[in-house]
């Protein structure tokens, strides 16, 4: 399916949740940028469109993303409508995932998860009536010069890192480690972490 059918699925799953539920989803390549965002800043649209690549607006907030078949992407939706709470917990919980591994994995004031430093993972939420949203991205094998050129961030954000470019501050989970062997491996791994403790994170 396309990355906003599966953004369709949060939002549907939001309306009547019950319990916290996790799933994982991978797309052919998309560039998705945030609730406060304009496509025209964020966006390299003229490379997009050469390289059939879509691009689609979330409801929440947060960066601009690139996402293809070597990125695994996590949602995390539940009744609880204590959005900070939640958010922080489940990054934690991300992070701790990758700890297990053997993996140095931090979490960042800025909403990412860091290893050695580079990001490997990027998340944002959203609360409804009903309940909160919590999504993001995990890199496996991800095409960075894709990357590069279909997301164009202001040389005030990459300053703000400390990098000159997108592709300097990303790092694939390939690159730095052989324990899932493939996206497969890891989006078994994540979902059975997940959906082992996520059950504490309805506060």
């Amino acid at each position: 399916m396309s990355l906003a059918e599966y953004l369709q699925i949060e939002q549907d799953l939001v309306k009547d949740i019950k319990e916290p539920t996790l799933f994982t989803w991978i797309v052919r390549p998309t560039v998705i940028y945030g609730r406060h965002q304009s496509a025209e800043v964020e966006v390299n649209e003229t490379y997009c469109r050469e390289h059939g690549i879509e691009v689609v607006q979330r409801k929440s907030g947060g960066g601009c993303v690139y996402a293809d078949e070597g990125n695994l992407m996590i949602s995390f939706v539940t009744p609880s409508t204590r959005s900070e709470q939640v958010f922080l917990d489940f990054l934690t919980l991300i992070a701790e995932a990758l700890q297990a591994k053997g993996l140095p994995a931090v979490t960042t004031a800025h909403n990412d998860i860091l290893v050695d430093g580079r990001k490997v993972s990027g998340w944002a939420c959203y609360t409804t009536p009903t309940g909160t949203i919590v999504h993001g991205t995990m890199l496996y094998d991800v095409n960075l010069e894709a990357l590069q050129q279909a997301i164009t961030p202001t040389k005030e954000k990459l300053n703000k890192h400390g990098v000159a470019s997108v592709r300097q501050r990303v790092v694939n989970l390939k690159e730095i480690t052989h324990v899932f062997g493939d996206i497969h491996a890891l989006r078994q791994y994540i979902e059975a972490y997940g959906n082992k403790f996520t059950g504490s994170i309805n506060a």
